[in-house]
Order: C-alpha cells, then sequence, then structure tokens
C-alpha cells in the first residue's frame, strides 16, 4: 500500500527519519502528516525520511528516530567540505559524523565510513566516535547529500510500557503516543481528555508531553488503576474521575476516546451513539478508537470524518478516525 503525504518543498530545514512496522504504517503516515505537514510515501520499505519546515523534539513521535538540522545540500559530498571546514567548534568540543541508513541509496558499511571521515576530517574539533558532545549527519535525499546536526530521538518514554497496571487489550505505548500527536499536533496551553481512560496509557503519554490532561472512566477497577499507574511516573493521580463520560462538563482542546470493548459482546448502539454526541459536547477535535466501524454514528452524532486509518496486529483491527464538528 501507498499512502501519499501533502507535497512539500525541497528547501526545508529540517529531514527526519523514521520507521514503523508495515501494519502501522496508515497510522504512522498520518501522525507525520500530522505533525510535520509534510509529504511522504510510504512504499514498502519500513524505513524513509520526511522533510519538514516544522521543527518539533525528534523523541516526541513514536516513530520518528531522528532529526536532521539541515545545514546544506550538495550534489555530491565534496562539495559539502568547505561547508564542514567553515565549522569551528568550542575548545574541548567533541564531535562524529555518521552516515544515515534512511537515504535514497545507502552505501555499504565501508563507503559509509570513508564519507563520514571525508567529511569529519574537515572538521575543526575533536572527532570522538563514543558520547560526543555533537553530531553531524549525512544523507543521500532527493538526488542531492544533506549534511546537518544530527539529533537521536529520546525514547525514555519506552519505560512507559513497564506500568505497574495493565490491561491485556489496552492501547499500546506507542500507538497511544501517536494518537495523541495526531490530536493535539500542538501542545502548548493544550487541553487533552481521555474520557475513557482505563488504565491511563493516553494520559501518561500526553502529559509526558507536557499536555494538560484530565482522564475519566466509568469501571472503579480501571480508575484505581490508573491511579497507580500515574502515580508511578509521577503525576497526580486526582486527574482521574470515576463516572459516566456523558455526565461530563468543561470543554477541551482535544478528545481521544478508545471505545470500550470486548471480545465476548459488543456496546449497543444507542450507548456509542450517546456516547459520541457527548464527545461533541465536550471537544471540536477528537480521535476516536474502535474495533468496529462506527462511520453512521459518527454521522449521527454530528462529527465529520477528517481521516480514518486502522492499525493491525494479526486478525484484530483498530479503526481511528481523526474528527471534527
Amino acid at each position: 500500500m501507498k499512502e501519499k503525504l501533502a507535497d512539500v518543498g525541497a528547501n526545508t530545514p529540517y529531514l527526519y527519519t523514521f520507521a514503523c512496522h508495515e501494519n502501522e504504517r496508515e497510522i504512522c503516515a498520518l501522525e507525520l502528516e500530522t505533525m510535520l505537514l509534510s509529504g511522504v510515501e510510504m512504499e514498502d520499505s519500513a524505513r524513509s525520511y520526511v522533510r519538514s519546515a516544522i521543527r518539533i523534539a525528534s523523541g516526541r513521535s513514536p516513530f520518528i528516530r531522528g532529526r536532521l538540522d539541515i545545514i546544506a545540500e550538495k550534489r555530491t559530498v565534496s562539495e559539502l567540505r568547505p561547508i564542514a571546514a567553515a565549522i569551528r567548534l568550542a575548545e574541548g568540543e567533541t564531535f562524529k559524523v555518521v552516515c544515515l541508513k534512511e537515504g535514497d541509496d545507502m552505501p555499504d558499511f565501508g563507503q559509509a565510513r570513508l564519507l563520514e571521515r571525508e567529511i569529519g576530517m574537515c572538521i575543526r574539533g575533536t572527532a570522538r566516535m563514543k558520547h560526543p558532545k555533537m553530531t553531524f549527519g549525512l544523507i543521500q535525499a532527493g538526488g542531492k547529500w544533506l549534511f546537518g546536526r544530527w539529533t537521536e530521538a529520546d525514547r525514555d518514554w519506552y519505560d512507559h510500557r513497564h506500568k505497574p497496571q495493565n490491561y491485556s487489550t489496552g492501547l499500546p505505548v506507542h500507538l497511544a503516543r501517536a494518537l495523541v500527536n495526531i490530536a493535539l499536533p500542538e501542545t502548548e496551553n493544550r487541553r487533552l481528555l481521555d474520557p475513557c481512560c482505563g488504565m491511563g496509557t493516553v494520559m501518561i503519554e500526553a502529559l509526558s508531553m507536557g499536555i494538560e490532561t484530565e482522564g475519566n472512566d466509568l469501571n472503579p477497577l480501571a480508575v484505581q488503576g490508573a491511579r497507580v499507574n500515574l502515580s508511578h511516573y509521577g503525576y497526580d493521580s486526582e486527574l482521574v474521575a470515576l463516572g459516566d463520560m456523558n455526565d461530563l462538563q468543561g470543554r477541551y482542546d482535544a478528545a481521544i476516546l478508545d471505545m470500550p470493548y470486548n471480545l465476548c459482546s459488543v456496546l449497543p448502539d444507542e450507548e456509542q451513539r450517546m456516547m459520541l454526541t457527548s464527545l461533541r459536547r465536550l471537544s471540536g477535535r477528537a480521535v476516536i478508537v474502535s474495533t468496529e466501524r462506527v462511520e453512521h454514528r459518527l454521522e449521527q452524532a454530528g462529527w465529520r470524518v477528517l481521516q480514518h486509518r486502522t492499525v493491525r496486529k494479526g486478525t484484530f483491527i483498530r479503526h481511528v478516525w481523526l474528527c471534527s464538528e
């Protein structure tokens, strides 16, 4: 399958490399499009890159591997040498150069090391392969060689996979993180609601990005588990409330609703309609997750579907809708 995002000009200052499992291509493409407003084709390869004029923390996305702040782009690596020679690092500042693997025509291991050395020899500073203070990246993209400052993605959020309390059928942490990014591409001064929060997976990811977040659940055991999990990571357990989402009040910038389900029963149509209608009262933008198709109920509740994607794990399918008023 190919998933094409919006076109973007070549003269953009940032390049992001990313990787995703083939079953998550659709949600990865939607996240990149929403956050970066950039163009990329999701082809058969599990790895690629995307250019953007938008700068985000490279560790925010579960799919982004790193960010290249582009200094220069030339037809050949040799043409980049004067650019590298103009770099003067502070005394005692160490560096290394890496040839990124996600390029259009990745050189083999030996060639990559030669290219790294060719550029590294031009930089005035102390080269250090392990734990340098600064890393420069080199990648072939769009018929040119790009050179810039490389920042590896921060993966501290991986620790959230080991919450004290979990549902076996709950959202995986990396998917929850992607949904937060889709719901709120901009995080500053934003409020997020998770009205069926379960064990708080979405809440923890949003809070870790600095988003003001509140959660709610009808199940007392879920609320108890979510409060334990939030406290475990240093967040206020009182951000989770016990109750029916149809009784909630207030207004939020976005909401993420993972509709309740189990393998033995399906939520009645009327209950789904009520939940979706209440959600629209609480927020004008929402990401809605369900194991069944609910487009007609979204329409009945007054939602406009902007995007629909699926995430698959074997025969298990999650449908994801990005909706607005």
